[in-house]
Order: C-alpha cells, then sequence, then structure tokens
C-alpha cells in the first residue's frame, strides 16, 4: 500500500470485487442442470458483504469520505451522495441475494429468480461504481488529498486492513476471493 497515494489500495480491492462480481456472473450464466452451484453463490454474497461492503464500503465510508469532506467536498450532493446512495444499494441487493439464498438450496423457482435478478443487479450496479469512483472521485482525491494527510489516511486503512468482519480478516477474505475465482 503505497503512502504517496491516497487510493492505491482502495483501487486494489476494486480488482478484487470486479473479479469476483464477473465470477458471480459467470456462476448465475451456467445453464447445466443443477447450476447454479448453491455454494458458489453463497461464496460470492459471503465475499461481497464483508469484503466489498464492510471492509472496502468501510474505509471509504469512515475514512476517505470525511477527508475528502475536510478539503471541501460535501456529503449530501455531488460524487460523495451517488457512492454512499451506490453503497444502499448495493447492501439492498446483497441482502436480497442473501434472502433467496435457503431457497436456492431447495431449488425454489422463485428464490433462483429473486437470486438471479439481485445477483445480475449488483454486478451491473457495482461496475459503473467502480467505473465512476476510478475515473472520477478518486483522480479527484489523488490530487487534493497532501502527503501529511495521506500518510494518516493510509494508517487508518492499515487499521481497518487488520480489523475482523464477521470474524474473518482481509487476508482470509482474499483467500475467499481466490476460492471463488478458483471455482468459476
Amino acid at each position: 500500500m503505497s503512502r504517496l497515494d491516497p487510493t492505491g489500495v482502495l483501487r486494489e480491492e476494486h480488482r478484487w470485487i470486479l473479479n469476483v462480481a464477473r465470477a458471480l456472473e459467470r456462476e448465475l450464466d451456467r445453464a447445466s442442470p443443477g447450476a447454479p452451484d448453491p455454494d458458489q453463490l453463497e461464496r460470492c454474497v459471503r465475499f461481497i458483504r464483508l469484503f466489498a461492503d464492510a471492509c472496502h464500503h468501510g474505509k471509504e465510508e469512515d475514512q476517505l469520505f470525511p477527508v475528502l469532506e475536510k478539503h471541501g467536498l460535501p456529503r449530501d450532493s455531488g460524487p460523495i451522495a451517488v457512492m454512499l446512495a451506490e453503497h444502499r444499494e448495493g447492501r439492498r441487493l446483497a441482502a436480497a441475494m442473501r434472502e433467496a439464498l435457503p431457497g436456492v438450496r431447495e431449488a425454489e423457482p422463485a428464490a433462483m429468480k429473486s437470486f438471479e435478478t439481485a445477483g445480475r443487479d449488483y454486478v451491473a450496479l457495482i461496475r459503473g461504481h467502480i467505473g465512476k469512483e476510478d475515473g472520477v472521485l478518486f483522480q479527484m482525491a489523488d490530487q487534493i488529498i497532501s502527503a501529511p494527510a495521506c500518510a494518516r489516511l493510509c494508517e487508518s486503512y492499515e487499521e481497518t486492513c487488520n480489523s475482523t468482519f464477521e470474524g474473518c480478516t482481509k487476508a482470509e477474505l482474499e483467500e475467499l476471493g481466490r476460492e471463488i475465482l478458483a471455482r468459476a
């Protein structure tokens, strides 16, 4: 993690999130009998909830966005407001997928349809969301956050990375991501 780049670690995490989103999409595209694999779907939902939301979006909401606010970007309008709204929508879609999982395991058509709708909506949302963050908000952050503020911000990211998310470390969640990708 670079101490000279206020968004470097977040951009790295974006790659993980996009790769798992692609794996989720591939699983939803499977047309063979018994597909998609409920275990793979559950792994994807767990990764989305714990890595993408709790760890990654937590860093943005609790650390990056407040620093940007101190540098004059408003929280209730503009890019930060859009990102926060999309985080809320991502949480809603992840919750819908999680709620549908028991029915998916029982091969209930309505549950599978609900999961598929929420899953495909999540993939579309996260792709657009990351494009906006990488292409607009993070470029702004890299320009306006100075070296001393950047060093403090990167230290706070490291503290978050040392936290656990429902008992999982960031390294364990990255291992979950590797498992998802290996099975995709």
